[in-house]
């Protein structure tokens, strides 16, 4: 199983490198629970595929559509957990942010049930998101 997960979330990062929305979508629970960090504009948690998209719509409109998850360093797996080291960047006219990360994704029957996430410089990406 824990193989099958681990492909499961390649193909999830792959689908958000690519802007594949619609594969993002497939790969992502109806019901999905998704634990943005921080204390931003973004930060909490987010029920449904419905929120989660408004959440990352948000976040591509205040990072002028910049917004990536330019690397996976690594994909790692246990049982029906799948951790992914990562580096991510946003920039806008004023602001930028670059910084590692781990994407912490629960997948049940081939879909993204949970994910939790976690920024290498929180306060940073705070700062980037604000309030």
């Amino acid at each position: 199983m824990t193989g099958k997960n681990i492909d499961i979330a390649h193909e999830y990062f792959q689908a958000v490198q690519k802007g594949d929305l619609p594969k993002v979508g497939e790969l992502l629970d109806e019901a999905v629970v998704w634990h943005q960090p921080g204390a931003n504009r973004f930060s909490g948690e987010h029920k449904g595929r419905d929120a989660v998209f408004a959440m990352l719509g948000g976040m591509m409109e205040a990072s002028q559509g910049s917004f990536a998850i330019d690397t996976i360093h690594a994909l790692m797996g246990n049982g029906d957990t799948v951790a992914a080291s990562i580096h991510f960047a946003g920039r806008r006219e004023d602001a930028s942010m670059s910084m590692d990360g781990v994407d912490v994704l629960r997948i049940k029957d081939g879909k993204i049930v949970e994910m939790w996430l976690f920024s290498g410089d929180q306060s940073a990406e705070d700062a980037f998101w604000g309030k």
